[in-house]
């Protein structure tokens, strides 16, 4: 009797909170007029150290390859320090942890200087953080915004099952712009995973430090954005009022290793030197920005014009040798297909994702395996990053990682003429459900180091999965002492996780990976 009243007590409570999720709706929110851009020309730091440059290169765009986890952070607190008008950043994932929480005092302390700072946020990993980020949003020069957001905010779970459709949409750009003339773009969010900092696994990854004729087109992109149906200002969503919460590191975080490391670089910072005087060295190349249209966040875009089909154009048709570097690949039937075509015409094709080890999403990786042996078969070469990286590999501009490493850039090279970076993965979810964004350079210097620099990398970095005379999938690599092994499972795995890997990859899941 007791265990009765127990159940029907549940369930009528989660009736109650399914039924309390349904009734809650979004604010009624009118969008307003996009507002005016800031011309390239304002005068500022920044403007005035470009100059020079620009008036070298006109109609070209400066690119800087940011390969390590140091640089990149570096390169957005640089940007925040030197801004004298805007800041307009815009990212996926912001966590409060080290690197965030001194990137967010960063953004308070330009606003603090007058500078106007739009934090464009998706909502769907803020979870704990509606205090930052309301203390941000009652500074007088910030305002946050959030894509697709959660309006319960107390049980986020409850809003899937009633509005699944949306809220299964997530915008996965990342950029940071200052004063409209210089911009991070990439695979990076905002984390110490992503900056190197911590002991943890770190992820490898790859931004662009740009300037010249492309940084208008991302501002543009940006307002784009910002008044878009998806985007919701935080106030309309987060109505609780909460006490001022810091912005800046604690006594207790400032003393830890790695925040007093980055703090100092800060200090010592020879990119941020750099960028206000002027000497960044800057490739000055063709760059194309290509992005979602917000539209899609909502399902109301048009996906013959979605990013994939932007990528392929941009990218033109591979004559000679396409290599992808992708952490979640799932490439569909008629990704192998089109693979398979490419080969038929001699394209040399290779293809770096994560192994089953380093990966943190598996069930991606069961939407990959499936297809490994047709890859294989047509003749394209698969490699796989290792979690832990035996050796030494050497440091260079593009995917740099430490010992415990989860691949999470995302770049194309095309014949060695072209590159792409961005937030693309190689998956159904960022070519149909998420938006996302990226830029693809004519730059034949960056896309040959490249492939050299990784195709040198890959017998340390990877694994090379190949077939054996019986078809089985074997796992090549390079020891320590630099003798081959060969492999015959998923490299640093239990028979528990293969399984339920390979059990997953036999359930219709494709089109949400």
């Amino acid at each position: 009797m007791r265990k009765n009243k127990w159940l029907l007590t549940g369930a009528v409570l989660i009736a109650g909170l399914f039924v309390w999720s349904a009734m809650s709706r979004l604010p009624a929110f009118e969008q307003a007029q996009q507002g005016e851009l800031v011309p390239q020309n304002t005068d500022s730091v920044l403007a005035r150290a470009l100059a020079p440059s620009m008036n070298a290169h006109p109609n070209l765009s400066g690119l800087y390859p940011l390969g390590s986890g140091y640089d990149a952070f570096v390169a957005r607190a640089s940007l925040a320090a030197a801004a004298q008008h805007t800041l307009d950043v815009q990212y996926y994932i912001w966590h409060n942890d080290i690197s965030g929480k001194m990137l967010f005092h960063a953004l308070k302390q330009a606003a603090d200087r007058g500078v106007r700072v739009r934090l464009l946020l998706d909502d769907n990993n803020t979870r704990g953080m509606d205090p930052t980020l309301q203390t941000l949003d009652r500074h007088a020069n910030i305002e946050v915004r959030l894509f697709n957001p959660f309006v319960n905010r107390d049980f986020r779970a409850l809003g899937y099952l009633t509005d699944f459709p949306r809220l299964n949409r997530r915008m996965h750009n990342k950029s940071f712009t200052a004063d409209n003339q210089v911009s991070v773009v990439g695979g990076r969010n905002v984390g110490d995973e992503y900056f190197d900092v911590g002991d943890g696994t770190q992820f490898v990854d790859l931004d662009a430090l740009v300037a010249g004729q492309v940084v208008p087109e991302i501002t543009a992109d940006f307002n784009r954005y910002w008044y878009s149906a998806s985007v919701y200002p935080l106030a309309s969503i987060v109505t609780k009022d909460v006490p001022e919460q810091a912005l800046d590191l604690s006594v207790q975080e400032q003393e830890t290793t790695k925040a007093r490391a980055y703090i100092e670089a800060l200090h010592q910072s020879q990119l941020g030197i750099e960028l206000q005087n002027g000497s960044v060295a800057f490739d000055w190349v063709p760059i194309r920005l290509i992005s979602d249209d917000p539209a899609k966040g909502l399902g109301l875009d048009n996906p013959e014009t979605a990013i994939g089909a932007k990528i392929k154009e941009v990218l033109q048709e591979p004559q000679r040798e396409l290599l992808l570097v992708s952490p979640y690949f799932v490439p569909t039937q008629s990704g192998v297909d089109a693979f398979k075509e490419l080969r038929a015409k001699g394209v040399h094709v290779s293809v770096l994702t994560n192994s089953l080890d380093a990966t943190d999403v598996s069930i991606v990786h069961s939407g990959y395996i499936k297809y490994r042996h047709a890859l294989l078969d047509s003749g394209v070469q698969l490699f796989e990053l290792k979690k832990t990286v035996s050796g030494k590999v050497g440091r260079d501009r593009f995917l740099t990682g430490n010992s415990a490493s989860s691949l999470h850039a995302k770049t194309f090279s095309v014949d060695g003429q072209r590159v792409f970076i961005g937030s693309f993965n190689l998956d159904p979810r960022s070519a149909r459900l998420n938006t996302e964004m990226g830029i693809v350079a004519e730059h034949p210097k960056l896309a040959q180091e490249m492939t050299t620099q990784l195709r040198a990398q890959m017998p340390d970095l990877a694994y090379q999965v190949k077939q054996d005379a019986q078809g089985h999938l074997t796992w090549q690599t390079r020891a320590a002492q630099g003798q081959e092994i060969t492999l015959e499972h998923e490299p640093e795995t239990g028979v528990l996780k293969r399984a339920w890997v390979q059990f997953l990859s036999w359930l219709p899941l494709e089109r949400m990976l």
